[in-house]
């Protein structure tokens, strides 16, 4: 089904919108922005929850959040939920790099007996007489036999590499999203920190306490005068009267 398009902001709206940012800002010190951007939320950051067990450091995902809130300072909570994208996205990729090292790891592992001593050998014409050369060059050679082999066996490498362009492109659309947010604070309203205080309405009026008005009274609309009058001699004009607010 395609999508509608969005529909457009009149000037009026956007100069009104613009308006109510400019008297309602938010915090600015760095410690109020990072208390609004705690409210509100729908939502709890738990970095034992995106940690592998026995793998990976509970405090590690904690400390990217961490990072990213201090580097991009949310004011709200959408632009927080998009900052701790950006740091699962992070761990995704270094999760990435963890997998390709198993992988090789794995690669030598099928190259090598338990006694560390190659199962498959080089040809004799690749080896010369540089002892270090030679060691390293067959380190490569059977890193690159175990890939070999692993590749026809399965399609491990290929799975291994859509996850790792997979955590690359959630990291920048992450980020993409924050910067839209971003250029979005002039016509969002950030978050008060406090919380909201009850307004008292204020009457229009004095009250006047020797004849006061009820609130029920309905104030009479005033008649259009058809000219200009003369008040009578020791004449006084009647009270205005005023509705104080219930």
């Amino acid at each position: 089904m395609p999508r509608s398009k969005p529909k457009p902001v009149s000037g009026e709206q956007l100069a009104a919108n613009r308006a109510n940012a400019a008297r309602s800002t938010g915090p600015r010190s760095l410690e109020g922005k990072a208390r609004s951007a705690q409210n509100a939320r729908k939502h709890g950051f738990n970095a034992s929850t995106f940690a592998v067990v026995r793998l990976e450091d509970v405090n590690e995902i904690a400390h990217l959040r961490d990072d990213a809130v201090a580097v991009y300072q949310p004011v709200n909570s959408q632009e927080l939920f998009a900052v701790e994208r950006i740091a699962l996205a992070q761990q995704a990729m270094l999760r990435a790099a963890r997998l390709e090292s198993g992988l090789f790891t794995t690669c030598l592992n099928e190259t090598l007996d338990q006694r560390d001593r190659p199962m498959v050998l080089m040809a004799p014409d690749l080896v010369d007489g540089d002892v270090e050369i030679t060691r390293q060059q067959n380190r490569n050679y059977l890193l690159a036999e175990g890939f070999t082999m692993a590749a026809k066996a399965s399609n491990v490498w290929s799975l291994f590499l859509r996850y790792q362009a997979q955590a690359e492109r959630h990291y920048r659309r992450a980020v993409e999203e924050f910067d839209r947010l971003k250029a979005q604070r002039e016509e969002l309203l950030n978050e008060p920190i406090l919380d909201p205080q009850p307004q008292q309405a204020e009457p229009t009026c004095p009250r006047n306490e020797t004849n006061p008005i009820p609130a029920e009274t309905p104030v009479p609309a005033p008649s259009p005068a058809p000219g200009p009058r003369t008040l009578a001699p020791n004449s006084v004009p009647a009270p205005k009267l005023c509705r104080v607010p219930g």
